[in-house]
């Protein structure tokens, strides 16, 4: 089964004064080996802007190179992005529209997992890992 990575695991890889960088490097070393990592695009371009803005270009030359070649990225189609506006605009909950994608995305997908320090995606039924 693979597993979906959200940017609040992707900037914590990335980040070595992230509280919780230890753990994400601890357990990407561990799940990399056991299972394909996914993602969509509307996560690589958050995580691209969030890192840029933070720590620089030399922190999403990191990304590029580092990080990201080992998840797979799968670009949103035009009829998911819809379903996606629907769903967000509906919504009570405080999540953003990229973390509503990822949870059209991983039910499209048949995920029930993702790498993330995101309590938004445990509120919308999916396990967290760690």
């Amino acid at each position: 089964m693979a597993l979906f990575v959200d940017t609040s695991a992707l900037y914590a890889l990335i980040d070595r004064d992230d509280p919780v960088h230890g753990l994400a490097a601890g357990t990407l070393g561990e799940v990399v080996r056991l299972e394909p990592l996914l993602t969509h695009n509307y996560v690589v371009v958050e995580t691209i802007a969030l890192v840029e803005r933070r720590l620089g270009r030399a922190g999403v030359d990191k990304l590029l190179d580092e990080i990201l070649p080992v998840v797979e990225t799968t670009w949103i189609d035009r009829d998911t992005h819809v379903s996606v506006v629907s769903a967000y605009r509906r919504a009570s909950a405080r999540a953003s529209f990229v973390d509503h994608t990822s949870f059209e995305f991983m039910r499209l997908q048949e995920l029930r997992t993702a790498f993330a320090f995101d309590v938004d995606f445990r509120t919308a039924g999916f396990e967290l890992v760690p």
